[in-house]
């Protein structure tokens, strides 16, 4: 059994939560580049350039790269022999994130309540996500979501009769609604399968997905890239502009499923995407 202690928690909280609003993920700045090499629209060449340079501004200057610092969501990956010492671990992960968005300065956008809408003013609590491993690993990913790009988002229970092509539409349908409103170009993160609840999750879990990376299932991997190459025809373009560079990527899990059902789930990211990720 290792243990590992609620402080160091904390602290690696704090931390990851300032680098992610801070520093944009090396994947997507790359991809960002690679991008402004092959749009041909003159305007969404520009646009993306004022992003890398944003970026740039960002990281050097130690300031958040967009004035939505997010809900903090958090990815938790911990060993069934690690043990918690000196506190509750939902309560350090909080304190983690109170820390975070006070030192950084990062805007505190969360309310206690969706009726009465009254500030926490801390941005707590985050929204936690476990996942159970062997061992003793114990793995934080804290994503700090902004509401652009998450109102956006959409789920649908299609029959299993829709296939494929059911699953192409409704994304193609979520995207062009969605327009230039999440901040593209976007990352589009896909869950299908499961239940309601669990299409839901893995299409926020696959956010986090290098952009480059593709789906060990070959299947997967082609609708991942029929589904750019679709998206990106959409004409949307950065920040709603037009061009070429609509999406960045479109990154698919999967999970078994009923025989009566074909949940799926869209979860869009910004060209930020932010994540940052440690262990202990």
């Amino acid at each position: 059994m290792r243990e590992i202690e609620a402080a160091k928690i904390t602290e690696l909280v704090e931390r990851l939560c300032i680098e992610a609003c801070y520093v944009l993920s090396r994947d997507i700045y790359t991809r960002l580049v690679e991008r402004s090499n092959v749009e041909k629209s003159p305007l969404a060449r520009q646009i993306i350039g004022t992003i890398i340079q944003n970026a740039d501004i960002a990281k050097n200057e130690q300031c958040p790269m967009c004035q939505d610092t997010g809900m903090t969501v958090v990815f938790i990956e911990m060993g069934q022999d690690v043990h918690i010492t000196g506190g509750f671990i939902e309560d350090a992960i909080n304190q983690g994130v109170r820390q975070g968005y006070s030192k950084g300065y990062l805007r505190k956008s969360v309310v206690r309540d969706p009726i009465d809408r009254v500030n926490t003013t801390d941005n707590t609590p985050a929204i936690i996500h476990y996942e159970m491993v062997p061992g003793d690993r114990f793995h934080i990913t804290v994503s700090p979501k902004g509401f652009g790009s998450e109102n956006k988002s959409g789920l649908q229970m299609l029959t299993p009769s829709a296939g494929i092509a059911g699953i192409k539409k409704f994304v193609i349908d979520t995207i062009r609604h969605a327009g230039g409103n999440p901040c593209p170009p976007i990352i589009v993160g896909i869950g299908i399968g499961g239940t309601m609840e669990r299409a839901a999750y893995l299409s926020k879990k696959a956010l986090l997905r290098p952009v480059g990376s593709e789906s060990h299932d070959p299947t997967i991997a082609q609708l991942e890239r029929e589904l750019l190459n679709e998206i990106n025809k959409l004409g949307i373009g950065p920040c709603g502009f037009g061009g070429s560079t609509t999406a960045l990527a479109v990154n698919i899990l999967t999970n078994a499923t009923h025989i009566a059902g074909l949940p799926i789930a869209v979860n869009i990211g910004c060209h930020a995407t932010r994540h940052a990720e440690g262990d202990l």
